[in-house]
């Protein structure tokens, strides 16, 4: 009972830090203006353990690879940890598992990756209803625009409606529960 809710506590408040490090990396990417309050917010809560990370981890391209470096070995240590909480035997398995511990933590921040854009796509939806001149919007449809103008350019407006977002949640939701579920099942196999 206590190594679940331990587990339980590790996993949210390290995929709340996850969340901010893909967002960095996402941002960062979309060139997104980082004069506005929630880019502010993100670059502060992650600049403890990205700093240090640049340090040693140079950029690629305009990718800041220190804070995606910095997201995957979290993510494998995180995979880590909640296998040991569950009673994994590594004592028994030696060293030989960790390519499969590895996979499977790449395929968890995919997909923690595509529920951040759905979150995203979500919230641009409900804000161009509710508060379309919102300081936000700027930020958010920077990072939304990319990846929906790929289904605006099929998808016609119906009745002035843009169902691109609905069409992109299919998608992403589609991505996970196949592609991604079957590698997950895959790295679990290597196991």
């Amino acid at each position: 009972m206590i190594n679940q809710a331990l587990a339980f506590i590790l996993q949210n408040v390290t995929n709340l830090f996850l969340i901010a490090l893909l967002l960095r990396v996402y941002m960062q990417w979309m060139r997104v203006p980082f004069q506005n309050p929630f880019s502010q917010f993100v670059v502060k809560f992650t600049d403890f353990a990205v700093k240090p990370a640049r340090r040693v981890i140079p950029g690629l391209s305009g990718l800041d690879m220190a804070t995606l470096v910095l997201a995957i070995a979290l993510q494998f240590i995180l995979t880590l940890a909640l296998n040991w909480l569950s009673g994994f035997p590594f004592a028994l398995v030696g060293a030989s598992v960790l390519l499969g511990f590895g996979l499977i933590a790449v395929v968890a921040l995919l997909t923690l990756m595509c529920y951040v854009l759905m979150g995203l796509v979500f919230v641009v939806a409900v804000l161009s209803l509710v508060n379309p001149y919102s300081p936000y919007m700027v930020v958010f449809d920077s990072l939304t625009r990319p990846v929906l103008s790929v289904f605006r350019r099929w998808i016609p407006l119906v009745g002035n409606v843009d169902l691109s977002p609905v069409v992109f949640f299919l998608v992403m939701q589609f991505v996970v529960a196949f592609p991604l579920t079957w590698l997950a099942m895959l790295a679990r196999q290597l196991i």
